[in-house]
């Protein structure tokens, strides 16, 4: 649902509690903003630490999506011990 709003100084405006409870979002959260085809697009952001922003690439998500489905899907050992996996490996 649309709601019109008014842009006060400093070019700001507040989101519209009805559109609020659609989007959950807490005070000091960061959101994106852009512009496009003459409108204006926020959206809400999540800010992940440098040292965690690997896990989150693509490369890595497509990783963990194939190690689930081999795991739903029976394609996995598991070892008793580490020897075990050790002599499994060749390590």
């Amino acid at each position: 649902m649309a709601a019109t709003v008014k842009i006060r100084e400093k070019f700001q405006v507040t989101i519209p509690e009805n559109v609020r409870a659609q989007v959950p979002l807490q005070v000091g959260e960061r959101v994106e903003v852009e512009a496009r085809e003459g409108e204006i697009i926020i959206r809400p952001i999540i800010e992940v630490p440098r040292g965690q922003a690997w896990f989150w690439s693509k490369e890595w998500q497509e990783q963990i999506a194939r190690s689930r489905k081999d795991i739903e899907s029976g394609a996995v050992k598991i070892f008793k011990s580490v020897k075990e996996a050790r002599k499994r490996f060749g390590d």
